[in-house]
């Protein structure tokens, strides 16, 4: 479905994680095996598979879906049977208000992801500070809140709105919603992506010379070699921006050794590693941090400590779950396409970090 390149990088992140844990003598000394399931990016289907999951296969750990759009729905399934729903990209607001207690986010809140976008904008001194900003999203619980909240940010720090669209998820044909952002003629694109669309946007501006001082995504960018591929190559990336939790040099427990094994499984580079790896990797790292210190694969002891005010390790940094199951401790970070590899550019103090290219060059 539309959520496949995302969906895939999920499933090897979690295969690297049931690879390591298996290398290291199994879950609570018993080898772990993978029950991966499609579910065609449809909410429906992603009640069913879970339901199916639980009470047929009678899997005895669930791990969460790709997207806030299906990891609310089968978050209420497993809340039924009492599982805990640990994951990784279901980050957006509506998941936590649900009154649940027992789904878990592993990564950044969605809705703070532009945050560092922001603050870094708002920084530059005034003769070098963008006035307009065009804003499109697709009307999606993952995208939206974080579009809606960096323009507030924005309004509120002198920015002016040139041009603001929300836009169906089912969209195909996304060159009408490009040309009204061209047409703005906004310095600063801020758009809430997936994959297909935001290589459909960079296109069109390629093709239609529209060069702004400022490109970033809510996701897209950080797909590594499959955004790289969509857009036509590394130059076509140049400058472009997208925030996240995760770099692949990142210092973070096990990061180093993660990257290594998803390099030598599937090949390619660091650079081209998707961030939903290292979030489906994370999960599994949570899960089974609390399930050793529990010594017990019992759904309410999961939940307990998961709940316990415990901070565990991963490879995207500590994860500190607050009473609704968000992460406090995730920090946001800015990355941005230099030279061909993707880095850390926002904060400063981040490891690795570089100096932010801005303005963005014109298209090759």
């Amino acid at each position: 479905g539309d959520f496949s390149a995302d969906g895939q990088a999920f499933q090897q992140g979690y295969q690297l994680w049931s690879d390591f844990t298996n290398s290291h003598g199994g879950l609570l000394g018993r080898p772990v095996q993978l029950d991966i399931v499609s579910d065609a990016s449809s909410p429906d289907q992603v009640q069913t598979n879970y339901q199916t999951l639980i009470t047929v296969h009678k899997d005895e750990l669930i791990f969460g879906p790709f997207s806030t759009l299906l990891t609310k729905p089968s978050s209420v399934i497993a809340n039924r049977y009492g599982y805990a729903l640990v994951e990784g990209a279901g980050g957006g607001p509506s998941v936590f208000t649900q009154g649940l207690n027992n789904v878990f986010d592993v990564s950044l809140p969605v809705a703070n992801n532009l945050n560092s976008f922001s603050q870094y904008i708002l920084s530059l001194p005034a003769s070098q500070r963008p006035t307009s900003v065009a804003y499109a999203t697709e009307d999606d619980p993952f995208t939206q809140p974080q579009i809606d909240t960096v323009r507030k940010l924005f309004e509120a720090g002198g920015i002016k709105t040139a041009s603001y669209q929300v836009y169906p998820a089912e969209t195909t044909d996304y060159n009408p919603i490009a040309d009204k952002i061209i047409a703005s003629n906004a310095q600063v694109v801020v758009v809430g992506t997936l994959l297909p669309d935001v290589s459909a946007f960079i296109l069109r501006f390629k093709q239609q010379h529209f060069n702004p001082q400022a490109l970033i995504a809510t996701a897209g960018p950080d797909q590594g070699t499959d955004f790289l591929k969509a857009i036509g190559g590394a130059p076509s990336a140049e400058a472009i921006m997208v925030p996240n939790g995760w770099y692949p040099g990142s210092n973070n427990p096990g990061n180093a050794d993660m990257v290594k094994a998803y390099i030598a499984k599937y090949g390619g580079t660091a650079d081209g590693i998707s961030s939903d790896v290292a979030e489906a990797f994370s999960v599994g790292q949570v899960v089974t941090q609390a399930v050793t210190k529990n010594n017990s694969l019992d759904q309410s002891k999961l939940i307990a400590e998961l709940h316990s005010g415990d901070t565990f390790q991963t490879v995207q940094g500590p994860v500190k779950f607050d009473s609704t199951g968000q992460n406090t401790a995730a920090q946001a970070y800015l990355f941005q396409w230099q030279n061909g590899s993707f880095v850390p550019v926002y904060p400063p103090s981040a490891t690795g970090a570089v100096k932010p290219e801005f303005p963005k060059p014109n298209w090759p």
